[in-house]
């Protein structure tokens, strides 16, 4: 029985285009040729490492994971929600400073040239409406309150959503890596609870069968070697995300220091229409697992999860931030290729079992 295994997204880029990107805006027109050989090189190394479902390594997304599709918004200040992280850096949020909010970027652009390029199927992530809800100030901003605002943020989701189920996107990975932050933020849990409820709102306007095709993304958080909250519990996290209204799961897993507890708490919420994926490698760990390492991990996994609803996964992407060149693009692609592997050898001992 194949188990599926798929990545999370972003691949570090190549080192000409990372030296761009720190002189030049990034809807530059001069950037144009690095950004087409970056999507280029990476799909085709990609598929080398015979991963059967690949990303574009979100080589476009300017700036990061976060905020590529509002970079550009005239009327934001560089100066919104902070994210410290364990190593000591921040990275910000845009700060919404008045209204209509809209995209200036879709994520299903991206995708239109990596199915020109690809051979297999491609997924695409996007950023949550929990996420860029945390742009609008704690004060109303005049003449566009806030429930304007959300009503023009879930508009813009499911536009984007949309569009990448429309164009054939084997999967629609929505990033929620502030749902493990939102615990540290407030352990009192309501602000991942207003995270969850809008999410669900977003999600509400899709249909049953489009919901297969649409999973959810979690992590404590992966930039320049560090975390944003593993030390929070993922008991205090999990339950909550198993509401969710979606048929999939990624889960950072390989990172964790009790695998174990994360499984069991997993096994306890997981529902019949859910499929798990589990990570297996650690992006922000230098050394690269082998493939054995990783057929450990999935059959350890199996021992918690149905095996008709695991999958396995990257615990997250490898470069959410663009200037993020802690991890190298061959050390990226060694760790899909040991992902890719040990889940192949887990799934030959597995399948007769």
């Amino acid at each position: 029985m194949a188990i599926p295994t798929e990545p999370i997204g972003s691949i570090p880029r190549p080192p000409a285009l990372v030296e761009a990107l720190a002189v030049l805006d990034g809807s530059d027109p001069a950037l144009e040729p690095l950004y087409d050989e970056a999507v280029r090189d990476t799909i085709e190394q990609f598929e080398a490492t015979g991963s059967p479902v690949i990303t574009d390594g979100e080589q476009r997304k300017y700036h990061n994971f976060w905020t590529y599709s509002v970079q550009g918004l005239p009327n934001t200040a560089p100066d919104g929600f902070k994210i410290p992280f364990a190593a000591g850096h921040v990275r910000r949020m845009l700060r919404l400073t008045g209204g209509p909010f809209c995209y200036q970027h879709r994520a299903d652009t991206y995708l239109d040239q990596a199915q020109r390029l690809a051979q297999v199927p491609v997924k695409q992530a996007v950023i949550s409406p929990s996420a860029l809800s945390l742009m609008y100030p704690p004060e109303e901003l005049p003449g566009y309150p806030r429930e304007q605002f959300i009503d023009d943020l879930l508009r813009e989701h499911e536009t984007e959503v949309r569009a990448c189920l429309q164009k054939g996107a084997h999967k629609v990975q929505i990033d929620f890596t502030e749902g493990r932050l939102a615990v540290k933020i407030d352990p009192s849990g309501q602000l991942l609870n207003s995270f969850v409820d809008l999410n669900n709102l977003a999600l509400s306007r899709f249909s049953a069968e489009d919901r297969k095709r649409i999973g959810v993304h979690t992590c404590p958080g992966g930039d320049r070697d560090s975390t944003h909250s593993a030390d929070i519990d993922y008991a205090e996290l999990l339950p909550s995300l198993f509401a969710l209204n979606v048929g999939n799961f990624y889960i950072a897993l390989a990172g964790e220091t009790d695998r174990t507890r994360v499984l069991e708490i997993i096994r306890d919420h997981i529902g019949p229409e859910h499929r798990v994926f589990v990570g297996v490698v650690s992006p922000i760990d230098p050394r690269v697992e082998t493939p054995e390492e990783v057929r450990d991990r999935v059959i350890e996994a199996a021992r918690y999860i149905p095996l008709d609803q695991l999958g396995t996964c990257d615990d997250c992407g490898f470069s959410p931030f663009c200037d993020d060149i802690s991890t190298s693009r061959d050390t990226a692609f060694a760790k899909i290729r040991a992902r890719v592997q040990g889940t192949a050898l887990a799934a030959e001992l597995l399948g007769g079992r």
